[in-house]
């Protein structure tokens, strides 16, 4: 077998079909948990197979799917809340902050840190702390407290999407001219078009440049907050 294939593709590679535990291949969708040792080291090890190399003597499972308590609410009916986390995911104060989680990350995400300010009631804190989670389920796998870090962390993104984010004004103004049908007529005339015409009007599109400074791009970050 070739040096340096990750687990997932050395699995491919000695003639294994991944019907479940793969997505997106490139650490994004957390299809692939896998739970591994390496030879005379007693510790167990988490990670994702599409980006843990493979080692010699390493016996591993994988947990596509991990089973969790997940909670169903409207977040139209919630506030951005201490209360409200906890209604519906009372665990969370089980936390004693141990730190498993934020070990186990495979994306080196401060897990702990995220429960912490939730415990606390900041929305928007853990929203920011719990960005990057892909919701792979590891750190509840190993949580003594049995909480459900990810989806805590999702309920905390969404009600900081709905009631704490600035709205973007200029996506607003684009819905309403979506409704109004503003762009029917153009749309129709693209459909009518070959795939020769279409090519030479992408090929001729505005292209943002790629050296942008800083400044621009804060002004153009600017706006769309307005």
């Amino acid at each position: 077998m070739p040096k340096g294939l990750t687990i997932q593709k050395a699995l491919e590679y000695a003639g294994m079909m991944l019907l479940r535990g793969c997505g997106c291949r490139g650490g994004f969708c957390g299809a692939c948990g896998t739970v591994y040792r390496t030879r005379n080291d007693y510790r167990l090890k988490v990670a994702l197979a599409c980006q843990t190399v493979v080692e010699d003597g390493m016996y591993l499972t994988q947990i596509p799917f991990y089973p969790a308590n997940k909670a169903i609410y409207d977040i139209n009916e919630l506030k951005p809340r201490l209360e409200d986390v906890v209604q519906c995911y009372p665990e969370l104060m089980r936390c004693v902050q141990c730190g498993t989680c934020t070990k186990v990350c495979p994306q080196d995400i401060d897990v702990m840190q995220y429960m912490a300010t939730a415990m606390r009631g900041d929305i928007t804190r853990t929203a920011d702390l719990s960005f990057d989670c892909i919701m792979c389920g590891l750190c509840a796998s190993r949580c003594p407290a049995e909480t459900v870090q990810y989806y805590v962390g999702i309920l905390n993104r969404r009600l900081y999407g709905k009631y704490v984010a600035p709205k973007a004004g200029h996506v607003a103004e684009r819905i309403k001219e979506l409704d109004a049908n503003k762009f029917d007529e153009g749309l129709e005339e693209y459909m009518k078009m070959d795939r020769e015409e279409l090519q030479k009007i992408y090929d001729s599109r505005d292209i943002e440049p790629e050296d942008l400074t800083t400044e621009p791009a804060m002004a153009v970050s600017g706006e769309m907050n307005d």
